[in-house]
């Protein structure tokens, strides 16, 4: 079995960070393990409290999994601070990982800022060179090319200039555009767009870590960035075509929609 491993914060509500990494791992057939970087208090309304793991521990949470079940692949999410980056980045330099998929989580759906302000240049400087292929949203695509995004040749500009300043891939998300759900990838000096249906769906909490998390899934099964991500893509529509509906805000997807077992049936007959 491959495995993948999640560095993000943990959403208590279940729907983003870690336990939406975990849910689309094993929906994809792969082992998922996770370093958490914090602890969240959030729901579909937003996110009222944020408890950071020291960089002592996220270190030993690094060192417990790769000393032991090594992935063949990362997913980094929520990373709110620059010491908790450093750390990171010295342990994927120290043990080699060959697949790394950065989700540069700046601001939650609801709008709650998840990123401090200096670790913004901590994230360029030490984490974006030694990503596989990196997936910010516009607005986070615009904080780190310093570019305003409007238009689709705006979202190629942005990933351009992030690609190679940066040397990594660069998957520009167009899923809060409200014209269609396109993104671009720009990779090794090539644009290729992927074209999806916007799905008439508001609870769409949790999209960017369950696309970052299926492409890290699928690219430790060894298929290329490419397919990676057309199979990324399918997974989050159906998802959300499942219609799971949760919560008084922005709910979180079914992971599961395509899990059917005999411990997956529901039970019909009542109590005992």
């Amino acid at each position: 079995m491959k495995t993948v491993l999640t560095i993000a914060g943990s959403d208590s509500s279940g729907g983003a960070g870690i336990q939406a990494d975990l849910k689309t791992m094993i929906s994809h057939g792969v082992y998922g393990m996770s370093a958490i970087t914090a602890l969240t208090a959030q729901n579909t309304l937003g996110v009222t409290d944020v408890l950071e793991s020291t960089p002592e521990f996220l270190a030993a949470q690094l060192d417990a999994v790769f000393t032991d079940i090594y992935p063949d692949a990362v997913k980094i999410g929520m990373v709110s601070s620059a010491p908790l980056i450093k750390v990171i980045a010295d342990k994927l330099n120290e043990y080699d990982v060959p697949l790394v998929v950065v989700d540069p989580v700046m601001v939650a759906t609801s709008g709650s800022t998840l990123m401090e302000s200096d670790a913004t240049e901590t994230l360029k400087q030490e984490l974006l060179p030694i990503a596989t292929v990196l997936t910010p949203n516009i607005a986070e695509a615009e904080a780190l090319s310093g570019l305003k995004i409007k238009t689709h040749d705006d979202m190629v500009a942005a990933a351009k200039h992030i690609g190679d300043t940066y040397h990594c891939a660069v998957l520009c998300k167009g899923g809060h555009r409200q014209t269609d759900a396109n993104d671009v990838l720009y990779h090794e000096g090539k644009v290729h767009w992927f074209e999806s249906e916007r799905v008439d769906n508001p609870n769409a909490h949790g999209t960017g870590c369950t696309l970052a998390s299926a492409i890290a899934s699928n690219l430790a099964k060894d298929f290329d960035l490419i397919t990676s991500i057309e199979r990324a893509k399918d997974y989050l529509t159906d998802a959300l075509k499942a219609g799971l509906d949760l919560g008084q805000g922005a709910g979180p997807l079914d992971h599961g929609f395509d899990i059917h077992s005999k411990y997956s049936e529901m039970n019909n007959h009542g109590p005992i």
